[in-house]
C-alpha cells in the first residue's frame, strides 16, 4: 500500500470504532483538535496507534482437508498427463522450412509445437508480429522427451526466464510470469516491442526435449496480443541457435476461430478416440481446478507496528511528533501503553477499554441501536454521534437505565431485546389520536407505536414469502440481480427473469457499490460505499411505480395468484380470504371481502395480488 492508501485504511478504522462503539466522531480530529467535542488531535493518533498493526488483505481460509484435496489433485494430474501424452499423436509435427499450412492456426487458448527430440539448454521464442498490439504470453512450457514427459521450464525446477524487455509502468506483465506455473492474463509477460520481441528459458541442465507449449491466455478471458508470426529456437550455448518450429506451416489466424481444434489430420476411425480423450481431459481438468481451489477471504492481518506520528494537517507526507498507544482522555479510565507494546496487547487493551463499565458511552450507544432497531428511531436520533453536534436524547433517564441494565446483565443483548419487546411501550397500538398528534405529530415521545415502512430487505423477503417463492437456503455464494457481463467496463443491466437461486433473502444479494437493485433500490437502500448508521425513509412516486410495474413484482404477483388457486381453489371469495391471511395476517371484513371479490372478477387475480403488495398495511409496520 502507498502511504495515502494506508492512511485512509487506518482513518476508516479509527472513525468506525469511534462511531460504532463510542458514538463519537473521533475521525474529525485527524487534521486538528475536534471543533466541537473535547477530542484532541493527539487523542486521535494515540487511538490510531492502538490499531496500527492491523492490515486487511486476502488470505487463505483454514481447511482441515487441504492435504487430502491436494493429494487427490496430484493423482488427477498424473492421469491428465497420461491423457495429454496420448493426445500428442493427433498433434501434427512442426515442419521447419515448409510453407504449406499443414498445421491449424494459432489459438490464444493454447498451442503445442512438436518436433524431433533435440538436446537443449536454452529455448528462445521470438515474436515477429502479432494480431494487434505488443505480444502477450501467459506461460512458456518446455517438455522433456520420453514416456515420463514433464515441463522442465518451471522456475520451481531451477529454470530461469529472461526477455528482450518488459511492458513499462505495469505490475502484472512481468518476465517472471513466463515460467511461474500460473495461467491467465494476470500472470503473463508483455514486452515493449511489437516485433522481434523474445522470451527465453534457460534450463538447469542440458535436456532432451520434444515439444513446447504456449498461449496468450489459457483462461480464455483475452484474445488480443496474439503472436501470429514467430520462430522457436534451441541451443546448448547462447548464440548457437537452431530453429525447431515456426508459424510458417500454420494456417492463417482469423479472429473468431479460437475454438477450432488444435488437432488435425485425424483419421475417421480415430475420431471417436480423440473425442473420448478430449472429454477425459476436460473432466480431469475440472476435477483438478476444484480440488486445487484455495478458499480465500478478505480479512484482517496483523504485524508488529512501527512508530505512529501525528500528521501535520492530516497529510501522511508530513510526519510530526511520535505518540504512544492510548485512548482518548475525555471518558472513563484512560489507557496509556509503552511505545513498544506488542500489537496483540494494543488491541486487547483497546477492546477492554471500550467494553469497560467505566466507559460511559459504549453501553448507551449499543442500547440506543437496539431501541432504533425496534422503534425505527433511537432515543438519540444520531446513533453514531452522541457529541455536541448530535441530537439530544428524548428520554435520557431511560437511556441511562437501559445502559446500566446491559452492563448488569453482563452485556447480554438478548435480555435488552426481551425487555423492550415485552414492554407496554412496544406493545402499544399504532392507532393515532388527534389530541396526541396536535402535541407530538412525529411520535417522538412514543404515545403510540410509531408506524414505519419496511426497509428494502424485509420488504423483498416478505413479497417472496407471501408468494411462496422464497428460497430459504442458508449460506453459500450470493445471487446477482444484474445480467452476467464480462466486458472490460461492467454494465449493470437489471435482470427481468429470476431463477430459483435469485429468490433468496436479500441479505444474500451481491451489492456492487453505487449501483442499486432496480426495484428495491428506491426504498432508501444504502449504496454500499460507506457505513449507514441510520437509513432515511422517503416517499416517492418511483416507489409506487416499482411496486406496480417492475418485472420482479409482476412475476411475483403471478406466483402469488398461482398459490391462491392451489391453496384456496377456484372460488373467488376463498381466494380473497386466503390472500388477506397471507399478506396481512388477518381475514378481511365484510366490506373488504365484497370489494376485493368484485375487483378480482373485474380485473383478475394477478392484478389483485399486485394491489395487495402495494397496500400500506403490507408495506408498513403498525
Amino acid at each position: 500500500l502507498t502511504k495515502n492508501q494506508r492512511d485512509g485504511e487506518l482513518h476508516d478504522m479509527v472513525s468506525t470504532i469511534g462511531g460504532a462503539f463510542l458514538g463519537l466522531t473521533v475521525g474529525c480530529a485527524k487534521c486538528h483538535d475536534h471543533k466541537f467535542d473535547p477530542i484532541s488531535q493527539r487523542d486521535y493518533y494515540r487511538m490510531r496507534a492502538m490499531i496500527a498493526g492491523v492490515k486487511h488483505g486476502e488470505q487463505e481460509l483454514p481447511d482441515p482437508n487441504r492435504e487430502k484435496r491436494l493429494a487427490k489433485a496430484e493423482e488427477a494430474r498424473l492421469e491428465l498427463r497420461a491423457i495429454e501424452s496420448m493426445l500428442l499423436q493427433f498433434v501434427p509435427m512442426a515442419r521447419v522450412g515448409s510453407g504449406d499450412p499443414e498445421r491449424p492456426p494459432v489459438s490464444p487458448l493454447g498451442n503445442v509445437e512438436r518436433f524431433e527430440p533435440v538436446e537443449a539448454r536454452f529455448v528462445r521464442f521470438t515474436v515477429l508480429s502479432t494480431s494487434d498490439a505488443e505480444p502477450c504470453i501467459d506461460e512458456l512450457e518446455v517438455y522433456s522427451a520420453g514416456g515420463d514427459s514433464i515441463n522442465v521450464a518451471l522456475a520451481s525446477a531451477g529454470a530461469i526466464a529472461t526477455a528482450s524487455s518488459e511492458f513499462v509502468n505495469n505490475t502484472k506483465h512481468k518476465t517472471i510470469h513466463l515460467n511461474d506455473g500460473k495461467y491467465g492474463n494476470d500472470f503473463s509477460w508483455i514486452p515493449r516491442e511489437r516485433q522481434d520481441a523474445w522470451a527465453q528459458i534457460e534450463l538447469p541442465d542440458t535436456i532432451t526435449i520434444d515439444r513446447i507449449a504456449w498461449a496468450r491466455d489459457r483462461n480464455g478471458s483475452f484474445k488480443d496480443r496474439l503472436a501470429v508470426s514467430y520462430r522457436i529456437e534451441v541451443a546448448n550455448d547462447p548464440g548457437h541457435w537452431t530453429i525447431v518450429a515456426t508459424s510458417k506451416d500454420r494456417a492463417q489466424y482469423k479472429p473468431g476461430g479460437e475454438a477450432a481444434s488444435r488437432y488435425s489430420a485425424v483419421k475417421p476411425e480415430d475420431a471417436a478416440k480423440l473425442e473420448s480423450l478430449l472429454a477425459d481431459k476436460e473432466r480431469l481438468q475440472k476435477k483438478i481446478d476444484r480440488l486445487s481451489a484455495v478458499p480465500m477471504v478478505y480479512a484482517g492481518q496483523f504485524e508488529e507496528p512501527g512508530p505512529t506520528h501525528i500528521l501535520q494537517r492530516g497529510d501522511p507526507m508530513s510526519e510530526g511528533d511520535v505518540v504512544v498507544p492510548g485512548t482518548p482522555k475525555l471518558v472513563g479510565a484512560n489507557c496509556d501503553l509503552p511505545a513498544d507494546s506488542p500489537e496483540q496487547e494494543r488491541r486487547r487493551v483497546l477492546a477492554d477499554w471500550i467494553a469497560s463499565p467505566d466507559n460511559p458511552f459504549t453501553a448507551r450507544v449499543i442500547v440506543n441501536r437496539i431501541w432504533q432497531h425496534h422503534f425505527g428511531r433511537g432515543i438519540v436520533d444520531t446513533p453514531s454521534d452522541f457529541g455536541a453536534m448530535g441530537a439530544r436524547p428524548t428520554h435520557p433517564e431511560l437511556l441511562d437505565w437501559l445502559a446500566s441494565e446491559l452492563v448488569a446483565q453482563d452485556w447480554r443483548l438478548k435480555s435488552i431485546h426481551r425487555m423492550i419487546l415485552l414492554s407496554n411501550t412496544y406493545r402499544q397500538s399504532a392507532v393515532p389520536r388527534s389530541d396526541a398528534l396536535a402535541v407530538d405529530a412525529d411520535t417522538r415521545y412514543l404515545w403510540r407505536f410509531p408506524p414505519r415502512r419496511l426497509e428494502a430487505e424485509p420488504l423483498r423477503d416478505s413479497i417472496l414469502a407471501v408468494s411462496g417463492a422464497l428460497n430459504s437456503a442458508m449460506g453459500g455464494p450470493g445471487y446477482d440481480v444484474f445480467e452476467p457481463d464480462d466486458s472490460y467496463v461492467h454494465i449493470y443491466v437489471p435482470k427481468e427473469e429470476f431463477a430459483p437461486g435469485d429468490l433468496r433473502r436479500m441479505i444474500y444479494q451481491w451489492k456492487p457499490r453505487v449501483e442499486q437493485d432496480i426495484t428495491f433500490g428506491v426504498f432508501d437502500c444504502p449504496d454500499a460505499t460507506q457505513a449507514t448508521p441510520k437509513r432515511v425513509s422517503s416517499t416517492s412516486p418511483l416507489q409506487a411505480l416499482s411496486l406496480l410495474n417492475s418485472p420482479f413484482m409482476n412475476a411475483q404477483a403471478e406466483v402469488f395468484a398461482g398459490r391462491l388457486k392451489n391453496e384456496a381453489g377456484e372460488t373467488v371469495e376463498d381466494q380473497v380470504r386466503r390472500a388477506f391471511l397471507l399478506a396481512f395476517g388477518r381475514e378481511p371484513d365484510a366490506e373488504e371481502a365484497a370489494a376485493s371479490a368484485a375487483f378480482v372478477r373485474d380485473h383478475g387475480l394477478v392484478l389483485f395480488c399486485r394491489a395487495l403488495y402495494s397496500a400500506n398495511e403490507f408495506l408498513y409496520l403498525n
